[in-house]
């Protein structure tokens, strides 16, 4: 039996919470590149620029697992290349990451409006991970699921990479009872509770999803918790986590979540978030049996809605 070689460990520290991109060079049969410089050109001028990358490794920002590299050094298929990438500017998420629990294996977080849990996109530094990788000091720490970028609340993190695959799995196996409240328009002909169950499909590139005739893939349970006047205060309880779910059958029950920009109208993209008028829609509750020492675990958010404080003005 084979074993297969380790990978090194990254040679470069995380910066602003992000880990260094790792390339391993290619089979090169053909003597395509005789350095490494060359091939790093090749491979990452269309993206940054021949004279981008050039500069990049005269500034030694390409390292081995020996060190900073010039570009001269000989081609070897297989070997390791570790660099930061350059990147845009980000405009501040102006609320903090809470911490709502923390120990040896997770951490629990309240996310605020507009802060992304992972990178991607336009979002790198200005997520939830990288941001409490710095402040915690864990460098490892990784998310278990994925809290839409627009919703605030509830989002669980493992410490040790050992660790995230058991509370992945509580996730994909649908073994967390999730709980979240939003504020929509009050409507007295929609008979509630209601359960709601569809077919949600999401398209690569397409920012909403929509429900289609076939086998549902999502469910969730709606119940109007109190009213004040046009408003009402909603508790949902997704069984399923189809992308933007809560949002598709809110908007389909035809009680679409205030400051909603895609349901039911998509406003133009990219717009400047609106930081004064977040999504009104809360991650309030996790509740899961932990997988590792099997305590019964229940947290809840300590943000509030805006348009339903509470004798709160804000959501942070």
């Amino acid at each position: 039996m084979t074993r297969r070689s380790r990978t090194p460990a990254a040679p470069l520290a995380q910066r602003d919470g992000i880990d260094p991109v790792r390339v391993r060079l290619p089979a090169d049969p053909e003597g395509a590149w005789a350095t490494v410089g060359e091939h790093l050109v090749g491979r990452f001028a269309g993206a940054v620029g021949a004279g981008r990358v050039a500069a990049m490794l005269g500034e030694g920002r390409f390292v081995g697992a020996d060190g900073p590299l010039s570009g001269a050094e000989a081609y070897r298929p297989g070997m390791y290349v570790w660099f930061h990438r350059d990147f845009a500017p980000e405009v501040p998420v102006p609320f903090e990451v809470g911490v709502v629990h923390r120990d040896e294996r997770i951490v629990i977080a309240d996310k605020p409006h507009f802060l992304a849990t992972t990178p991607r996109g336009r979002h790198i530094t200005e997520t939830a991970v990288a941001r409490l990788r710095r402040d915690l000091g864990l460098p490892a720490l990784q998310p278990a699921h994925r809290l839409d970028r627009l919703t605030a609340g509830l989002a669980l993190f493992v410490v040790r990479p050992e660790d995230r695959g058991a509370y992945q799995n509580l996730f994909g196996g649908r073994r967390v009872r999730k709980e979240y409240e939003a504020v929509a328009a009050y409507d007295p002909s929609v008979a509630l509770p209601v359960t709601v169950r569809s077919r949600i499909v999401k398209e690569r590139g397409v920012i909403a999803a929509h429900e289609e005739a076939g086998e549902p893939n999502a469910e969730s349970r709606v119940e109007l918790v109190e009213r004040r006047g046009g408003l009402g205060r909603y508790r949902l309880l997704p069984a399923t986590g189809r992308t933007h779910q809560l949002r598709v059958h809110m908007h389909g029950l035809g009680l679409p979540i205030l400051n909603d920009p895609v349901y039911p109208v998509v406003l133009p993209e990219p717009a400047p978030d609106d930081f004064a008028a977040p999504l009104q829609l809360l991650a309030k509750v996790l509740e899961f049996t932990d997988p590792v020492d099997g305590r019964a675990l229940r947290f809840e958010s300590r943000l509030r809605l805006e348009r339903w404080p509470d004798g709160k003005t804000s959501d942070q």
